[in-house]
C-alpha cells in the first residue's frame, strides 16, 4: 500500500507540473492519472495480481513529434517501481496512421546485476474505417528484460465505437505474440496473449473493464500472473 501511495503522490506532482507548464511550453501537454486492479503487461501481471496507481505526462506538437514518461508500482524482486520514457513521431498518410517510436523501461532501485532495465523500438500502422479501427504493431528489443536477449512482440488491435450506449464508449479486442531469445532468463516460453474489453468516458473519467489471458499454464509454464483475469481501470486526463 505504501508503494501505491508513493506512486499516487508522484502522479499528482506530475499533474501539478503539467498545469503550470501548459501556458509556457509550445505544443500540447497533458497528464494522466489512473488506477488499475492489476497491472498486466502483455498478458502477464507486473503487480502479483494486485492493484496499481499509474501516471504519465505527455508532450506533442503539430509536427507529429512526441515525448513522454509513464510510471507504475510493480512487484518484482528488488523493484517496486517502473518508469518508462518514450519518444517518437506519428502522422497520417493516405488515410493510414503510423507511429515510429522508442521506449526505455527503467526500474529504479533494482540491483544492476538483475539487468531489469531495457529499451525497445516500436512501429505501428492503423486505419480507421469509421465503423471500426484496425491497427498492428511491432516492438523489438536487442537486449530485453533480465538480459534475455533479442525479443520481438507483434500485436493486432480492433476498436469498435459503441454508439448505442449513453456514454462515449468503445469495444476493444487485441491479440499479440511474444518471442524471446533466452526464455530461461525471461522466465517464460514464447507465448500468445489476448484481451477484450469496453471503455467509456463517464463524467470526464475513462472507465474500463477488460478480460485478459495467455496460452501459458500456471504453474508449469508461468509461476503466477499469466492466467485469465478481469481488470478494472479508472483514469483521468488533464487538461
Amino acid at each position: 500500500m505504501q508503494k501505491i501511495l508513493m506512486v499516487g503522490v508522484a502522479a499528482l506532482c506530475l499533474s501539478s507540473f503539467s498545469a503550470m507548464a501548459e501556458d509556457t511550453l509550445p505544443g500540447d501537454l497533458s497528464t494522466t492519472i489512473g488506477f488499475v486492479s492489476d497491472y498486466s503487461f502483455r498478458g502477464i501481471s507486473q503487480t502479483d495480481e494486485g492493484p496499481a496507481v499509474q501516471g504519465s505526462i505527455d508532450w506533442s506538437d503539430d509536427s507529429g513529434f512526441y515525448v513522454g514518461v509513464w510510471g507504475s508500482n510493480v512487484e518484482f524482486e528488488d523493484a517496486s517501481l517502473e518508469t518508462d520514457f518514450y519518444a517518437g513521431y506519428s502522422d497520417e498518410f493516405a488515410g493510414f496512421t503510423y507511429d515510429i517510436g522508442a521506449l526505455y523501461y527503467l526500474y529504479p532501485g533494482a540491483d544492476s546485476d538483475l539487468d531489469y532495465n531495457y529499451y525497445e523500438f516500436s512501429l505501428a500502422l492503423g486505419y480507421d474505417f469509421d465503423v471500426a479501427a484496425l491497427s498492428a504493431s511491432f516492438n523489438y528489443s536487442p537486449d530485453n528484460f533480465a538480459d534475455s536477449g533479442d525479443a520481438e512482440y507483434v500485436a493486432g488491435n480492433l476498436d469498435v465505437p459503441l454508439t448505442f450506449l449513453p456514454f462515449e464508449s468503445s469495444l476493444n479486442a487485441s491479440v499479440g505474440h511474444q518471442w524471446i531469445d533466452d526464455n530461461a532468463a525471461y522466465g517464460v516460453e514464447d507465448y500468445t496473449d489476448w484481451g477484450v474489453g469496453i471503455t467509456a468516458n463517464v463524467v470526464g473519467f475513462d472507465v474500463g473493464v477488460r478480460y485478459v489471458d495467455t496460452d501459458l499454464d500456471e504453474p508449469s509454464e508461468c509461476a503466477d500472473g499469466c492466467g485469465q483475469k478481469v481488470i478494472v481501470s479508472v483514469s483521468k486526463t488533464l487538461p
